[in-house]
């Protein structure tokens, strides 16, 4: 297991002096105010600032300062506040603000519906819960349910939520860490990422890393689910090619169902709907969420195989939020958006425009190591952490968010609703610190 890290751990000297130089007296207060009433935790405090607006790709502060936002949980692929999205929810709230369990509504049905049309091969059976997490959970009970079997194959370094059963499959030390005993049967592997170091650097490391996964399937006989990101997308990192066929062709030989988890890269991240669409695999089951709500609400989704509709004397889920009416109103606006503005074609144009750019960066900065992109999403990777925090700082003060992953990765994932001129924007500023930096 990597003691690498999902995201900026907001602690150091780097965080206290860069706040010091930027942060107000009143902002300063309510920060206080927010470390004085919230549990502290990696990742989520000390905040860096005090968010009063949002709208389209920028957060606006307390000082009234605009910052285009490359990070934002990756749940705003249409914006903030979009229009039809906020109209959906308020004609929903005004006639029906909460659906419970046992009812169902309209904008319930139409979601199912629309996403099982949506999504590839046979997946056309859908539950809904209120946070990614919470279908990862549901992913790994049905898989139970439908083979027998309680084991599952995941990879080191990966991130599944947070929860004590997400964290089991998952592979970051900073969630497993003293945590006590996690789920029995939580077999993980390296991940292609990671499978030089383990596999050789012939150019043929993946393949031994998925004939492993085939052998690890094969002796231990009683695995019921290979759960992975299709793309690691901390580092927005994709496997080769040929990676996650043979690794569909080893689950069907053993009987193993195979759980995508897609939550932050659904939605047209990637430039398709879905980024299994190319990885030249269709999984089992399908999790969604994040962007999935609109930006607005929290929705998440199980997109499931039809056959594996076998669980209906058993709970998988059963959440308050369940069918929730305003988060099924809020992704079907999201899903009308994407579609009427064309944001997957949008998504590609200016991911291919923005990662020519960065490659262009990448000759003239020797700390970039190397450039990525997937759709409107980026992975700058430089030389380290100790370059990586002042470059994010320095950004910051000159009006860009973005995360820190694995803790040499610049990950930049804007709206798909951003303009070329926005984009070129925020890697001008991206350059300025890279320079500003330099020999630093």
């Amino acid at each position: 297991m990597q003691d690498r890290i999902e995201g900026d751990i907001n602690l150091g000297d780097a965080r206290a002096d860069w706040q010091r130089g930027y942060i107000d007296a009143e902002t300063q207060a309510l920060l206080d105010e927010d470390a004085r009433w919230f549990l502290h935790q990696a990742l989520s405090t000390p905040c860096l600032n005090v968010v009063e607006r949002a709208e389209g790709i920028y957060l606006i502060d307390t000082a009234g300062r605009r910052i285009m936002d490359f990070h934002g949980n990756t749940v705003h692929q249409v914006g903030y506040g979009h229009p039809r999205v906020i109209d959906a929810v308020t004609r929903q709230l005004a006639t029906l603000p909460f659906a419970p369990r046992r009812y169902t509504n309209r904008a319930a049905i139409e979601l199912a519906r629309r996403l099982a049309e949506l999504s590839p091969g046979r997946l056309n059976k859908v539950l809904f819960a209120p946070s990614g997490t919470a279908a990862i959970g549901m992913a790994l009970k049905l898989a139970r349910h439908a083979t027998g079997r309680h084991k599952t194959l995941s990879m080191w370094d990966a991130f599944h939520g947070a929860s004590l059963d997400a964290i089991s499959v998952g592979g970051e030390a900073i969630f497993r860490r003293d945590a006590g005993p996690l789920l029995p049967g939580t077999e993980h592997v390296p991940p292609p990422a990671m499978a030089e170091r383990f596999f050789g650097d012939d150019g043929h490391a993946a393949e031994r890393l998925a004939d492993y996964i085939d052998y690890v399937l094969d002796v231990q006989g009683d695995v019921g689910a290979v759960i992975a990101e299709p793309v690691r997308w901390t580092t927005l990192q994709a496997p080769p090619a040929n990676f996650w066929p043979r690794v569909r062709t080893s689950c069907d030989r053993h009987g193993v169902l195979l759980i995508f988890d897609e939550i932050p890269s659904c939605l047209g991240r990637t430039g398709t709907m879905f980024a299994c669409e190319q990885v030249g695999c269709v999984p089992d089951m399908l999790v969604l969420g994040k962007g999935l709500g609109g930006g607005v609400f929290p929705m998440a989704a199980l997109i499931a195989r039809d056959d594996l509709d076998v669980a209906a004397d058993r709970a998988l889920g059963h959440y308050t939020h369940e069918k929730s009416s305003v988060g099924c109103a809020a992704a079907l606006a999201t899903l009308d958006v994407i579609r009427d503005e064309g944001l997957l074609q949008r998504s590609r144009e200016l991911g291919a425009h923005g990662l020519e750019r960065l490659r262009r960066m990448q000759s003239e900065h020797a700390s970039i190591r190397a450039v990525r992109g997937l759709g409107v999403s980026f992975g700058v990777e430089v030389a380290s952490l100790e370059l990586a925090e002042p470059v994010m700082y320095r950004c910051l003060t000159d009006g860009l968010s973005f995360k820190v992953g694995s803790g040499n990765v610049l990950t930049l994932c804007p709206p798909l609703t951003i303009t070329h001129a926005e984009l070129d924007g925020a890697f001008d500023i991206l350059d300025r610190a890279l320079l500003s930096l330099r020999g630093a």
